[in-house]
């Protein structure tokens, strides 16, 4: 289509791929290594409760919605490219794993709103089709400010959350520097390094929770009879390494997708962005990663406080969400109020993503108080706001 050679294509082809298995496989050292995070901590402060954890709950899901599910994602897509194809919203989301995700809970409320057949198939493909459409349109406005440029679009189903803590950066940040602009002592000058900069404070965070948890659970459940602090500090340093991946991962996809998709989309679908998963925004601002994870999981941690004190379900706070999505928080807020947008923007978004899981759950039908939910801000929106109208329809 964009008449380039055979060998190109390959080159381009190859490298996109490999591109996309570097991110997925550099996630899955960051997900494995806060995985044994996630169960100190529970073990450590004996705190249980419902952890919102996406691949879970549509892994659950599956069995039950599985070919609803397939059939709204394989539709939804089109829905995607006929709505950027025919109106203002030139944006074809690109997020794979989001997709599927989204597709899945939207077959559940669905049919725990009492829909099946051929009008669940229509109703859920659209819908999949519009939301795929609409949520990076929301977020180019600030995607503009991080990127410099109007080429790449943002697509992940954490967006709600990300225009909030941009909202907020807005409000607090008059006058505030970028996160990119701190300046550290000379002798803290290694913390410039993002990679070491992760490991130190990570490392910190496992070896307290460690210690809460005691040498004798990690050492007989999670490390193999490794001692507990050079295991904690492993895995403090593996997540890093995890995060470098990612970012690899990103910017090969980057180099050879949009040069591509640009020459597709003024061919299928004029003037569409592709619009990409959330680490897409990191390298633009690699302290507000980190200051926006930090802070978006304290978010979590005053959230669950909360909860306990109003003796309501006790949602935990997930470390996988709080740190992709936290630290995409803190970007946003960061390029629309420097240092306090990141600091109180990945805060509030902490909160969100604690609340909005617990109003989700009553409408997830069977699904629900499965001690597990959706966790990113979009899903809750489009949950609670779908299930209600149903409500009011069918019921």
């Amino acid at each position: 289509m964009l008449k380039k050679s055979k060998s190109d294509i390959l080159k381009g082809t190859i490298k996109t791929i490999l591109g996309f298995l570097v991110l997925s496989g550099g996630a899955s050292i960051a997900v494995g290594a806060l995985n044994h995070f996630g169960t100190m901590f529970q073990q450590g402060f004996g705190i249980r409760g419902i952890v919102p954890h996406n691949e879970a709950i549509v892994a659950l899901a599956l069995k039950t919605y599985g070919t609803q599910t397939a059939l709204i994602m394989a539709f939804g897509m089109i829905a995607n490219i006929l709505i950027a194809r025919f109106t203002k919203l030139k944006y074809i989301f690109l997020t794979g794993h989001h997709t599927l995700y989204m597709a899945c809970m939207i077959a559940a409320i669905l049919v725990a709103g009492g829909m099946k057949g051929t009008p669940l198939i229509i109703l859920g493909s659209v819908l999949l089709g519009l939301i795929m459409a609409i949520f990076p349109a929301m977020a180019q406005p600030v995607m503009r400010k991080i990127t410099g440029t109007d080429d790449v679009a943002f697509g992940h189903f954490g967006t709600t959350g990300y225009l909030v803590a941009a909202g907020v950066g807005k409000l607090v940040g008059k006058g505030s520097k970028s996160t990119e602009e701190m300046n550290f002592p000379k002798g803290l000058s290694f913390l410039r390094d993002s990679s070491v900069a992760v490991s130190l404070t990570m490392g910190i965070l496992y070896v307290i929770v460690a210690i809460a948890c005691g040498p004798s659970y990690v050492e007989s459940k999670l490390s193999d009879g490794q001692n507990y602090i050079i295991f904690s500090i492993i895995q403090a340093i593996t997540f890093a390494g995890g995060v470098y991946i990612i970012l690899s991962g990103v910017r090969l996809i980057l180099a050879e997708i949009i040069p591509a998709f640009r020459g597709i989309a003024m061919t299928l679908v004029p003037n569409a962005k592709p619009a990409i998963d959330c680490p897409v925004v990191y390298p633009y601002a690699p302290n507000a990663v980190l200051i926006g994870f930090l802070s978006s999981f304290v978010g979590g941690i005053v959230g669950m406080v909360i909860l306990i004190a109003l003796k309501a379900p006790v949602i935990l706070p997930g470390v996988v969400p709080h740190f992709f999505c936290g630290a995409t928080a803190g970007v946003f807020g960061n390029a629309t109020g420097g240092k306090r947008g990141a600091f109180l923007g990945a805060f509030v978004h902490g909160l969100l993503i604690t609340f909005l899981p617990l109003l989700l759950l009553p409408v997830l039908g069977g699904l629900g108080y499965a001690n597990t939910t959706f966790s990113d801000a979009d899903f809750g929106i489009v949950g609670i706001l779908v299930g209600n109208i149903l409500k009011l329809f069918i019921h």
